[in-house]
């Protein structure tokens, strides 16, 4: 609301209905948020009729200095400008403003004057603040998706779930997006504009913010906080002492709220699928349909030759000649947008790849993105932006090599197919797994394949795809699915499918890693010679215990096994690898009772110490859209082994709706486990 004592005395913003016609409801009910593309009205309380011959007009201003300043068209115009027209009523004046399509997202200040006969202003309002959105509902908005059931996953929805794990053990965690609490689509502008294109020349940065190609690759670039006021800073091992652990975040908000509370400082620490969800919060709050990718057995190619490089001592130990070197990881998460490429040539349009994540140099720049998912399957690696880099993410061949005392290197395996696997994500039909692999490529083998490899560049490599075989000696891994904390076996099986016996020399080692790869320490480590039988397969047991993986096991709790076997007179070993995660219990959560808007609600946590050790410093951290800001409780003294711990707490339900409550518990000797329940949140009624 805006009062003058003069012409216009009250405009009404309509806010409410105007919000729930643009579908912005959920953001905030008293501020006017609209999207572009689509007309909204507001309405011009008045002291009298428009006297003849005086008429009204509108100017919007953009910019913390007004840098960009439209003059709104009385009559429609070309599809690309601004324009209102009005209704009078008496003493009232209906205003209906028409944005184009691709109108600038950002906050405007609306002011309406007053014009006399002869173009002199008698009278202005007060600068009245309203945002404007992307529209992916508006067929000319080049965000524009056709299929409400995307939209309300894409879009509408603030419960995620994220898939992370190892590509044959895939696990879910819980995420709360949270795009539409509380002024977190004030923090989403306020990223844009801290950028360093924005900081540099403002009314440049703002005249671009039609374009979603522009916006999103600003939000991969801002998330990291690697070489700019970006909101999250990346760690990939311990200590995390002065900052939160990756693992404990559970959703964007809090991480958001904190980099803006702190003065736009970066909120430590982050790894991919906190980067990736931070920025699928933000583009699904400024309008753009998105959606958190998990690619498994993710390759790191820093040298852009399609081709990850591994080197092995004759311990069979990893060498990292430094931290940037080639490197695959269990998993890495990503987002994809979706938007129509008219700076690309036909068939570029659709799902796009933006990687917050800061890894490689983009122009300059800690970005990824936007990368059309069609031309990653097409092997088009000339497209904008880092095709070549996403590619090998999924595409890339593994070169191993065997460095001896002396310097020299022998290859001893390839592989063409172990990259690029079960790319995963949440399904718009509930909480399971959509599979988009064959979204990224070609099935293997296939001729499709081979031609997108052509185009690619990729090289026919000198070894052909070697697995665990050796003329008649075959090496393989088989585990069952151990808990955190318990003593398990892992079986290493010898193959001979010759005719003569076989004797060769077998090593096992067992290592704690990270999901990127980052060695741990060694757990255990074993070599002798076996002999197998003729046509018979020889079995040997590795038994892990919870004392020798736990001191030096990461917090992703993952256990990766190396089999190697060499053969007499044989030069080149046979190598064969399993990463083993490690479950971790389940949290108990109960909500008991019919949960009411803004009626106090108690929920009660709890779970059972699965270790045989007792755990300090428990901590619960709690939080849901709609629901409750992220909340800590702490656990008083020990739990020890076998002991049961419960804890309980109050909030005040602030939406309505299904509504998702998101717990995690941490502590010294057990981390990262995680519960969620589904609650749905009455309308209050009054009697």
């Amino acid at each position: 609301m805006a009062r003058n004592h003069g012409f216009i005395t009250d405009v009404d913003l309509r806010s409410r209905e105007n919000n729930l016609d643009h579908r912005t409801k959920e953001i905030d009910r008293e501020r006017l948020i609209v999207r572009r593309g689509q007309p909204f009205s507001i309405l011009l309380q008045c002291s009298k009729s428009l006297p003849r011959g005086h008429c009204l007009e509108v100017v919007l201003h953009l910019g913390k200095k007004d840098e960009v300043i439209i003059k709104v068209l009385k009559e429609r115009g070309a599809g690309d400008r601004w324009w209102f027209n009005q209704q009078e009523v008496q003493d009232e004046i209906l205003l209906t403003l028409h944005s184009p399509a691709d109108a600038i997202i950002g906050q405007y200040h609306l002011v309406v004057l007053l014009m006399s006969p002869d173009g002199r202003i008698l009278e202005k309002t007060d600068k009245i603040g309203f945002h404007l959105l992307f529209n992916p509902w508006c067929k000319d908005d080049v965000v524009y998706l056709p299929d409400e059931s995307l939209l309300q996953e894409y879009i509408m929805n603030e419960d995620g779930v994220i898939y992370m794990g190892v590509w044959d053990v895939i696990r879910s965690i819980p995420w709360n997006y949270g795009q539409f609490e509380d002024y977190v689509m004030d923090i989403c502008f306020e990223v844009l504009d801290n950028s360093k294109a924005a900081l540099k020349n403002s009314k440049m940065d703002i005249e671009c913010r039609s374009d979603p190609i522009y916006v999103s690759r600003m939000i991969t670039a801002m998330v990291n906080a690697n070489d700019d006021r970006g909101v999250l800073y990346g760690r990939w091992k311990e200590p995390y002492s002065d900052g939160i652990p990756p693992h404990r975040w559970t959703g964007s908000v809090p991480i958001l709220q904190k980099w803006k509370r702190d003065g736009i400082k970066a909120v430590k620490y982050g790894q991919c699928w906190v980067f990736a969800g931070v920025a699928c919060t933000v583009l699904r709050c400024l309008g753009i349909p998105t959606r958190l990718i998990t690619n498994f057995s993710s390759a790191h190619d820093v040298d852009g030759n399609l081709l990850i490089e591994l080197e092995l001592d004759e311990k069979y130990e990893l060498l990292h000649r430094s931290d940037r070197g080639d490197s695959k990881w269990n998993f890495h998460c990503w987002v994809e947008s979706w938007m129509r490429r008219n700076d690309l040539p036909k068939g570029n349009d659709g799902w796009q790849v933006l990687d917050p994540t800061p890894q490689e140099l983009s122009d300059g720049e800690f970005c990824c993105g936007p990368c059309p998912v069609t031309s990653i399957k097409q092997g088009n690696l000339g497209v904008k932006y880092d095709a070549r880099f996403i590619y090998a993410e999924v595409n890339a061949d593994i070169l191993y090599w065997l460095v001896k005392r002396d310097g020299q290197r022998q290859k001893f395996r390839v592989d063409q197919s172990d990259v690029g696997l079960n790319i995963s994500t949440k399904s718009v039909y509930g909480n399971y797994r959509e599979d988009l692999t064959l979204q990224y490529k070609y099935p293997e083998g296939s001729r499709e394949e081979r031609e997108a490899y052509e185009k690619a560049g990729r090289q026919a490599r000198e070894l052909t795809n070697e697995r665990a075989e050796s003329g008649q000696l075959q090496l393989s891994i088989k585990h069952a699915k151990p808990v955190f904390g318990t003593d398990f076996d892992v079986i290493i099986e010898v193959k001979n499918d010759g005719a003569k016996n076989a004797t060769a020399e077998l090593t096992m080692l067992a290592m704690a890693v990270t999901y990127n790869s980052l060695h741990q320490g060694e757990c255990h480590r074993q070599t002798h010679s076996v002999t197998v039988p003729a046509h018979q397969t020889h079995k040997e047991v590795l038994r892990l215990r919870y004392d020798n993986y736990a001191n030096c096991v990461s917090e992703h709790h993952l256990i990766r096994v190396k089999a190697f076997l060499v053969a007499p007179g044989e030069n080149k070993p046979l190598m064969t690898v399993a990463n083993i995660p490690l479950s971790r219990p389940d949290l108990l959560i109960k909500v008991p009772g019919k949960a009411v808007v803004r009626k106090q609600v108690t929920a009660y946590i709890s779970f059972t110490n699965p270790l045989p050790v007792p755990l300090k410093g428990g901590v619960f951290t709690v939080e849901g859209a709609g629901l409750l800001n992220d909340t800590q409780i702490h656990v008083n003294g020990a739990v020890q082994p076998g002991e049961m711990v419960s804890v309980k707490f109050s909030f005040l339900p602030r939406r309505t709706g299904v509504r998702k409550l998101l717990v995690d518990f941490d502590s010294d000797k057990l981390k990262d486990v995680k519960g969620v329940a589904t609650m749905v949140v009455h309308k209050r009624y009054y009697l």
